[in-house]
């Protein structure tokens, strides 16, 4: 079985920045696509950024040019980098892993909360 475990939310003032962390442990296969979704309260979950084994970077509207997603295949980790946080970024965070090739299948990590206050 595979697990994510995610670190690094919070409470951070808009403008600021935070820095999220994936690790994934388990039977994890060299094609592999791993990333970040967000809920915010009353809305449906969203794409944040995803990174694939060969780093090739996917990023939503919203936090393209402020957020930076990258990876360590050695250590089966993903980071995200978060910059000029707006309020609206507020949301749990998700870390997912698409597992294989072909039909992957697909993993979620419990979340991690990151607040953005005014």
């Amino acid at each position: 079985q595979v697990q994510l475990v995610e670190s690094g939310g919070g409470l951070v003032q808009a403008g600021g920045s935070l820095r999220l962390s994936c690790a994934a442990s388990g039977t994890i296969f060299a094609i592999n696509v791993m990333g970040w979704y967000r809920q915010a309260p009353g809305k449906q979950r969203e794409l944040v950024a995803t990174i694939t084994n060969n780093n090739y970077v996917n990023y939503g509207a919203s936090v393209k040019g402020r957020f930076t997603i990258s990876r360590d295949n050695a250590e089966n980790t993903v980071v995200l980098q978060m910059n000029s946080l707006y309020v609206e970024d507020t949301a749990i965070y998700y870390c997912t892993l698409a597992n294989g090739g072909g039909i992957p299948t697909h993993y979620w990590g419990e979340g991690t909360l990151v607040t953005v206050s005014s």
